[in-house]
């Protein structure tokens, strides 16, 4: 059985990819290391996904949100005490994991769909909506929604009692 990997996966691998490009170019070696690891997350993220080891993927997403996480810490931090060449830089890079990591979820939730698992589907889709809150983040908690609204569509159990 072949496993086709969701159509965001080269727009997210791009997105952190683009970015590790940008940092290597102007940045301090802490920004290119956190932004190469997280660049390696989301390529094992979806190795994951592509083996079947969904457990291994999550992880993977959560080990970005939590990187996610310490960057908006920083990020605080560092905007208390001024530093805005830093912050912006750490911003930018919380962003992306922000955005890394909703696309992942959103990547779950197709994998789960073409695998029949409506129920880890929706999971996978409300996590997005429960989670990406920030006004930046609408269009993953529109998508979410959208896809938990087709995912009834397809799940749905068939009217015709020959089927």
């Amino acid at each position: 059985m072949t496993i086709h990997l969701p159509h965001g996966f080269s727009r997210t691998v791009g997105v952190v990819s683009l970015f590790v490009l940008l940092l290597s170019g102007c940045a301090q070696d802490q920004y290119q290391r956190r932004a190469d690891v997280m660049k390696d997350h989301v390529e094992n993220f979806y190795g994951h996904l592509k083996a079947n080891r969904v457990g291994a993927a999550v992880h993977e997403n959560e080990q970005i949100e939590l990187m996610a996480d310490q960057m908006a810490d920083t990020v605080k931090k560092r905007g208390q005490m001024g530093g805005t060449a830093q912050v912006e830089r750490e911003f930018a890079l919380m962003k992306t994991a922000r955005e890394a990591s909703a696309q992942n979820w959103m990547a779950l939730g197709q994998y789960f769909t073409l695998k029949h698992q409506p129920d880890r589907a929706r999971a996978s889709y409300q996590r997005v909506i429960d989670t990406y809150t920030n006004l930046t983040e609408r269009a993953y908690r529109e998508q979410a929604a959208r896809a938990l609204r087709d995912l009834d569509i397809v799940s749905s159990p068939s009217l015709d009692p020959t089927r």
